[in-house]
């Protein structure tokens, strides 16, 4: 069977799958805060029709090996991380992390954690701040209740299920279920989360830090898996988490009131799927040509 058979159908594996590729680019193209993909090729085993030779002292010179290439396959799909562009919305639970490769903490349950460029967010009636998948932001407690620092001291892994609570004791505790009898509490009248994530709740007498977002880094954020929903795990390639505080060393501050665009270039994104069309096409041609030759074989033998 001719060799290049099985290259052209290489092509057609490998180009299919950039193809793939830049259709996902193209479709997250309004994903907030996705990282575009990009597919390397590197060619397969070759045959060697002859191997190659040293010159001869006083005779022939040296000869070079001679092979052929046997098709084609994917070296790697690595990720652009660069940060997006910032999109005002103007929505108070709207999050950008103003640094790339820092990442919020996100938790089903408090004890797993996923990672997430997605700063869109949203509240539950019990004032928990979540994902738009109902994932809670983790963070850390404050030393003191009142214009307090974050708790970082206990534990370097986020614990705290952030949440913004309605009403508030005198001391600045969450007051979760308030008694109409009870005179000792404050109800929230407007909440802000500042450049270093701290949570801050005014009422009408006074104002508190009631906590603080978390951020994580990785050594390597290319290791991440993607989880969908615009989370990430950590892999064995990743590293470990690192976590901090927004506008602590080496994490960024956030911005409210904007999100994170995705990286994805279109104009790029045209030009790679033009691009592996036509390679596409021409691997198809290959095959084509070979099934013309095959069948002239065919024809050979019956004359």
């Amino acid at each position: 069977m001719l060799p290049s058979l099985y290259s052209g159908i290489s092509g057609l594996k490998v180009n299919q799958q950039k193809l793939n590729i830049v259709a996902n680019n193209i479709a997250n193209s309004s994903t907030t805060g996705f990282k575009t993909q990009a597919m390397n090729f590197e060619d397969m085993m070759s045959q060697t029709m002859s191997d190659p030779s040293a010159p001869v002292n006083n005779g022939i010179g040296g000869v070079n090996g001679r092979q052929s290439g046997l098709g084609v396959k994917i070296a790697g799909i690595s990720t652009d991380f660069s940060a997006g562009s910032d999109q005002s919305t103007g929505r108070s639970l709207d999050f950008v992390i103003n640094t790339g490769g820092n990442y919020f903490v996100a938790s089903p349950d408090g004890s797993t954690n996923y990672y997430t460029r997605d700063g869109a967010f949203q509240l539950d009636k019990d004032g928990n701040l979540l994902t738009q998948d109902g994932y809670h932001i983790m963070g850390y407690g404050m030393t003191a209740t009142k214009n307090g620092k974050a708790d970082t001291t206990t534990s370097t892994t986020p614990k705290k299920q952030l949440s913004i609570a309605q009403y508030y004791k005198s001391d600045g505790t969450p007051d979760a279920s308030p008694a109409a009898a009870d005179v000792d509490k404050e109800k929230v009248t407007s909440w802000s989360v500042g450049p270093t994530g701290i949570i801050n709740v005014k009422t009408a007498n006074d104002s508190y830090d009631v906590g603080c977002v978390a951020l994580a880094s990785f050594q390597n954020e290319g290791g991440l898996v993607k989880d969908g929903g615009n989370l990430y795990q950590v892999s064995p390639n990743s590293g470990d988490a690192t976590y901090g505080t927004p506008g602590s060393s080496g994490y960024g501050s956030l911005t409210q009131g904007a999100l994170e665009m995705s990286n994805v270039d279109l104009a790029q994104q045209f030009t790679d799927m033009i691009i592996a069309s036509r390679a596409f096409s021409a691997n198809g041609k290959i095959i084509s040509t070979d099934d013309e030759i095959l069948q002239e074989l065919v024809n050979l033998k019956r004359s």
